[in-house]
């Protein structure tokens, strides 16, 4: 099998409220959008992928099993960026055993999101 290309596909409750949390609150860029009206697909870069919020879920779900990991370039100016955006912040930025600077925040529905900066002496980016 050779994978061409993937995506996230979320299915939110409220889709409008959704596309304002990820194309506005966020500020991800749009790489596509399909249909019309207030169901309408609309699809986000997402670093080395894509995320699709479309379709309309019954109502969300009760404790989300899916969860998405950003890396962004630096994570305690993210939060201060989100600080004032109305983002449902669940752990502020910590510097994890591991090396990784992480923070979690929460999408509408209460998809929890992990905000990561990998450090420059971090392993993931030395390449022997």
């Amino acid at each position: 099998m050779h994978v061409l290309s993937s995506r996230i596909l979320l299915r939110p409750a409220d889709p409008e409220r959704s596309r304002r949390f990820y194309g506005e609150t966020l500020g991800l860029a749009v790489y596509r959008e399909f249909g019309t009206g207030p169901d309408r697909g609309t699809v986000y870069f997402l670093g080395g992928g894509f995320l699709e919020v479309s379709g309309r879920a019954a109502a969300p779900p009760s404790r989300p099993e899916l969860r998405l990991w950003m890396q962004v370039a630096d994570v305690r100016a993210a939060h201060e960026e989100l600080l004032g955006r109305d983002v449902v912040i669940l752990r502020e930025p910590v510097t994890e055993p591991w090396g990784l600077v992480e923070m979690w925040i929460a999408d509408p529905d209460g998809v929890e999101i992990a905000l990561v900066e990998v450090p420059e002496d971090h392993p993931l980016r030395y390449r022997p």
